[in-house]
């Protein structure tokens, strides 16, 4: 069976054709539990995201802060597994239709084998992969990989990065451009920044491919001026810490479908 990286790509034009960026929705596997997840991805997209992003748990996320830190932990120690995050993949695919990826540190798939993991992915409906610490010069059998089953290759660009390595990495990757709005961790933040602007223009210059921002959004004003300048607007935190600020599961899945309705109206008004 073959990946969604069509319906990936197909999805970012439809948000393009529609003169706005899409709404990308990241949330972890097992948190609160696994069916938790599940049914959290199922109220993002009922809210208004276009595209889900179901994190992988690691035990040292070094691109992460603290609030994904602390539902990646709460997933481990509930004993989440990389089967659990295929079937919340599958079952999140199934029920929405929406295209599903996996962001995961390169550990786990090294441990787990790459032809097993894209395949695996690939049959459970997934669009691809991001992979942030993934070097581009050691990514060849990966994207070998990935091409074979149908499978995105989402890299990671900062404001750090210069023209000739942007030009690099984009020539390597498919889907979309994910561009770091600033240096350091995932979390909400008061400004995006100018720093993100200037980036997608580089980033741009090197590359067709969408280019899609996160780090730092959390509310509607912040989605609306990102989406001024980039193809999509990523959001982890702010659903997490919706997820581990309510007083149980019913009211959590209430505040991420309520945040992503606001987010979805803040692409909306570019």
């Amino acid at each position: 069976m073959s990946g969604n990286v069509k319906l990936l790509s197909s999805s970012l034009a439809r948000a393009k054709a529609e003169n706005r960026a899409a709404l990308i929705a990241y949330l972890p596997a097992g948190f609160p539990t696994v069916d938790g997840a599940i049914a959290a991805v199922k109220a993002v997209v009922a809210g208004g995201a276009d595209i889900v992003e179901v994190g992988l748990p690691h035990s040292d996320p070094v691109l992460d802060g603290s609030v994904i830190q602390t539902a990646d932990d709460i997933a481990l120690r509930g004993g989440v597994k990389i089967a659990d995050v295929m079937r919340t993949v599958r079952e999140a695919y199934e029920a929405t239709g929406v295209p599903i990826l996996v962001m995961t540190y390169w550990n786990p798939i090294d441990r787990y084998g790459v032809e097993r993991f894209t395949a695996e992915l690939a049959e459970a409906g997934g669009a691809g992969c991001i992979l942030p610490d993934l070097p581009v010069q050691e990514s060849e059998l990966w994207r070998e990989h990935a091409d074979k089953h149908g499978l995105a290759t989402v890299f990671v660009v900062a404001p750090s990065s210069r023209d000739e390595r942007l030009a690099t990495i984009t020539a390597a990757g498919s889907g979309f451009v994910y561009a770091a709005s600033l240096m350091g961790v995932t979390g909400t933040r008061e400004s995006v920044g100018e720093q993100a602007q200037e980036l997608v223009g580089r980033t741009r210059a090197t590359t067709s491919l969408p280019v899609c921002v996160g780090l730092g959004v959390s509310n509607a004003r912040q989605a609306a001026e990102v989406a001024g300048f980039a193809d999509g607007v990523i959001v982890g935190s702010a659903f997490v810490k919706s997820m581990l600020d309510a007083p149980d599961e019913e009211s959590g899945l209430a505040a991420v479908r309520s945040l992503a309705g606001e987010l979805a109206e803040g692409v909306r008004k570019r």
